[in-house]
């Protein structure tokens, strides 16, 4: 996000509207990607304690001859990335790899509205402390 936080968006809180193209015939692989992430939902969602994701919406769109991913997150900006250990994340990295192009093109918030109980349920979720992890834990 810029330095220009729109009001709305409490400080600590990361909005971000995500595109991704897909590659020239790469529809099959991400018919794969997106049911891969369905059939393992149960581990995809073990994985948004540790990023402090509070929201994490896939869209595709296909347009003109094109295809898109689009990704719609809500996270503390303390949340962790991808774990390249974590078999879930490691099978998601590689799908991505052959789904889609490198990079990213990022929208810009303007607005963030919520109803106070599910306001105050995503800054909950999403910006508490991250556990120190024990000694013995890499």
């Amino acid at each position: 996000m810029t330095a220009d936080r729109p009001a709305s968006i409490p400080e600590g809180l990361v909005v971000e509207l995500s595109r991704a193209k897909v590659r020239p015939d790469g529809g099959p692989e991400a018919d794969r990607w997106m049911q891969m992430l369905n059939n393992r939902l149960d581990e995809c969602v073990a994985t948004l304690d540790r990023e402090r994701m509070a929201i994490e919406i896939v869209f595709r769109l296909r347009e003109e001859g094109e295809e898109y991913l689009y990704w719609v997150t809500v996270k503390g900006e303390n949340g962790a990335g991808a774990d390249p250990g974590l078999p879930i994340d490691r099978d998601h990295i590689e799908q991505a790899k052959r789904t889609k192009e490198p990079g990213w093109v990022e929208a810009e918030p303007q607005v963030l509205m919520l109803p106070a109980p599910v306001r105050e349920a995503v800054l909950a979720w999403s910006l508490r402390e991250v556990p120190a992890r024990p000694a013995d834990e890499p």
